[in-house]
């Protein structure tokens, strides 16, 4: 390496020098800190008291914590693959240019956009039993969020409507990278539309649903504003997902030992899903589009 090549790599990792210290203060301390919390007993007014792994021994034990993993799981069952599904519809109607297809992509875009908490304060009055709008418009009282049958699938729907507004918008940018000719060669060898999607655009599409799906993954699992903002948890810990119950032990019982070690656990869960997914989609993409 010469004079000049050092010089520049000096300056490239000078350049480089504020987002380390980002990254270390605002994401590796945090994660560090959280850690030490969780084999303590905290309550943010006494001193931190060490207990070990006594936290752990207690989330993994306790019945509120696999309750909380279990809601979570059922949500992330409901939300996701029907948001992918109906994202990636989307994008293929849009993609075709369809007439009125750029207000559309305004449209179904605009809930992403739109603060999770103030959304769900509009929705909780859609859905409220007395005065809401989709009682009104169905003629019947349906108890939407006090239902322990319905409350789960409302918030679900929620999410879903809030977010294949964003998936859709990547799908299809997939779609758009993938070469017209690949299409027309399709069509000579005698491949219908179901056919086309299914061996075509679907494999061609796996890099844009490898990110789509391990984006949606953590945030589905992370999901609080929506919840908190209709349900509060309820009725009956029905909608009780796993970023509330952490809520509700660090500022609502005063236990941050125990809410860090449900931050851990739940971070490690995230890992492992990630990591079972990369392997997955590892050996079914591909980046050629010729």
């Amino acid at each position: 390496m010469n004079t000049r090549q050092r010089t520049e790599t000096r300056t490239a990792y000078l350049m480089l020098v504020p987002s380390f210290i980002g990254v270390g203060l605002f994401l590796l301390v945090p994660v560090v800190l959280v850690v030490l919390i969780s084999f303590t007993r905290w309550d943010l007014i006494s001193d931190p008291s060490w207990l070990g792994l006594e936290n752990y021994r207690y989330i993994l034990t306790s019945g509120a914590f696999g309750n909380s993993l279990l809601v979570t799981t059922l949500f992330v069952l409901m939300a996701i693959p029907t948001a992918i599904a109906l994202g990636l519809l989307l994008a293929v109607a849009v993609n075709r240019g369809l007439p009125g297809t750029s207000w559309l992509r305004v449209l179904y875009v605009l809930p992403w956009v739109c603060a999770p908490l103030a959304l769900g304060v509009v929705w909780r009055w859609i859905l409220d039993p007395s005065n809401g709008a989709m009682n009104a418009l169905l003629g019947a009282r349906v108890e939407w969020l006090t239902d322990p049958d319905l409350a789960l699938p409302a918030v679900a729907f929620v999410q879903i409507w809030s977010t294949v507004g964003y998936i859709s918008l990547f799908f299809l940018a997939g779609l758009q990278q993938i070469p017209d000719t690949v299409y027309e060669a399709a069509t000579l060898d005698g491949a219908g539309r179901v056919r086309t999607l299914w061996s075509i655009t679907l494999p061609l599409l796996r890099p844009t649903m490898f990110f789509i799906t391990v984006t949606s993954m953590i945030a589905s699992f992370q999901v609080f504003d929506t919840v908190y903002a209709m349900t509060s948890g309820g009725p009956g810990f029905r909608t009780d997902v796993i970023a509330s119950r952490i809520y509700n032990e660090a500022f609502v019982s005063l236990r941050l030992g125990r809410a860090a070690a449900m931050a851990v656990v739940l971070f490690v869960i995230l890992v492992v899903i990630t990591f079972i997914q990369q392997r997955y989609f590892r050996r079914r993409i591909t980046y050629d589009m010729s």
